[in-house]
């Protein structure tokens, strides 16, 4: 081992809008609170967990036909889909993908197109 994992940092439009929604779905607090190139979601231990980095052309991914590549996407755990997703749709997010073939994630989208997926614990 030569290290630990610092941040999973993500390119978008807006980094406090970005952070604050996933801020919604995972607590925490985000800092700066304020519209910078560079902010980052700290777990609420205070321990850093994601960063988003302004990125003045971002295209969203075009999930599931890969024109515009994933690249990277995040999986939160859920104990239900009824309980996590009026919060996930309440704070911009959109539902992608519910199908039976996969029972136990759902993949969603955040407010910038970007898909993550809620999956049961």
């Amino acid at each position: 081992m030569i290290g630990r994992l610092n941040t999973t940092a993500m390119d978008c439009p807006v980094p406090i809008d970005t952070a604050r929604f996933y801020r919604t779905l995972l607590g925490g607090t985000v800092a700066p609170d304020e519209d910078a190139d560079w902010v980052n979601l700290y777990e609420p231990s205070g321990r850093e967990i994601l960063s988003f980095q302004r990125a003045e052309d971002f295209v969203a991914p075009t999930w599931p036909d890969n024109s515009v590549p994933l690249q990277v996407h995040i999986d939160i755990l859920v104990s239900s889909y009824e309980d996590a997703e009026p919060t996930v749709f309440e704070a911009g997010g959109r539902l992608l993908d519910d199908s039976d073939e996969h029972p136990t994630f759902r993949v969603y989208a955040d407010p910038i197109g970007r898909p993550f997926c809620l999956v049961l614990e």
